[in-house]
């Protein structure tokens, strides 16, 4: 009975595997999106051991882990770079497809869908008619 409350209780951090299994996203990540020529312009010049540091401190705390991201507020960071929804879109796919390769849950894999989809209009700009 103990060890089947303890699942009940851990975080869906803890059910992927908490920090190394975190890290291990967000490198995958980071090989998806710079891999298509589409969205790898955006991280042209950017400081990628800085970026994936900061994604995986969200990341941990977008899946109930350590509540430590010390970025800048989303809309903040992402103001000015032009992001288009289908850019976008594309991105959070590429996060899905990475937690689907490590094993992640349908049901955490989903609720972290839904988290981006909440957030979009923090990193989307409207497209004018």
């Amino acid at each position: 009975m103990a060890t089947e409350e303890r699942v009940r209780n851990e975080s869906d951090y803890e059910r992927i595997g908490g920090a190394p299994a975190v890290r291990t996203v967000v490198d995958r990540f980071y090989q998806l999106i710079l891999a298509d020529d589409q969205l790898a312009c955006v991280f042209e010049g950017s400081d990628m051991a800085q970026l994936k540091r900061r994604q995986a401190l969200l990341i941990s705390q977008v899946l109930g882990g350590p509540a430590d991201y010390d970025g800048r507020e989303l809309g903040q960071a992402h103001a000015g770079r032009d992001i288009a929804r289908d850019d976008y879109r594309k991105v959070v796919s590429y996060l899905v497809q990475t937690m689907v390769e490590v094993g992640a849950l349908p049901a955490i894999i989903m609720r972290v869908s839904e988290a981006l989809a909440a957030r979009e209009q923090d990193f989307v700009i409207v497209q004018g008619f």
